[in-house]
């Protein structure tokens, strides 16, 4: 009976959708997003030593062939004794150690949320919308106060001009997002340059 119980709990477990926490906690380290990455573009299911492989790569800015046995090993050993089980123990993976086989579960798809890698001298999407809300706010300023040049454009060309901002920045946002930002959708993760 105790064994019965012991089950009923590991199922609610896994049913339960993952937290915010939990996902923070899972997207906190590299490892697992490169591992997440690697599973999302490889059909959900990964051996063990394939997925190291690929992690390393990443990590170490080279080709899956120019990974050394002591670059492999290490992240083996990491995602197969840290990284892994705690992926499985939250419900986003299955991990069988004795095979060696990673598959991602239906909870993976809570963990699918864009991410903003932000380079250099590159501005946040949230810090654009500010910026872009900002001067649009001063022109209709400027065309309320009576302003020339702003006087000579009428007020639907300047609410046109509003719509018209915030639509193409929108348009190419959501083009990045699903392009470069999600996990699983290009090549490499989304924040290591290609």
């Amino acid at each position: 009976m105790e064994s019965d119980q012991s089950a009923d709990e590991g199922q609610e477990e896994v049913d339960d959708p993952l937290t915010r926490d939990d996902t923070f906690e899972i997207l906190s380290n590299h490892r697992r997003r490169f591992a997440l990455h690697h599973l999302q573009q490889n059909g959900d299911r990964a051996d063990l030593g394939d997925l190291s492989e690929h992690v390393a790569a990443w990590e170490n800015d080279i080709g899956v062939a120019e990974v050394s046995s002591s670059e492999r090993k290490r992240v083996y050993t990491s995602l197969q004794q840290f990284h892994l089980p705690k992926m499985d123990e939250k419900g986003v993976v299955e991990f069988d150690d004795r095979e060696g086989v990673v598959e991602l579960t239906a909870a993976a798809g809570d963990v699918d949320i864009y991410l903003e890698v932000v380079d250099g001298n590159d501005v946040p999407w949230s810090q654009y919308y500010l910026g872009l809300a900002a001067v649009n706010l001063g022109i209709l300023g400027a065309a309320l106060a009576g302003l020339y040049p702003f006087t000579l454009v009428p007020s639907a060309g300047l609410a046109l001009l509003v719509v018209t901002t915030f639509l193409v920045s929108a348009l190419v946002h959501t083009y990045f997002n699903r392009t470069e930002m999600r996990l699983g959708d290009s090549d490499t993760p989304p924040e290591v340059e290609g």
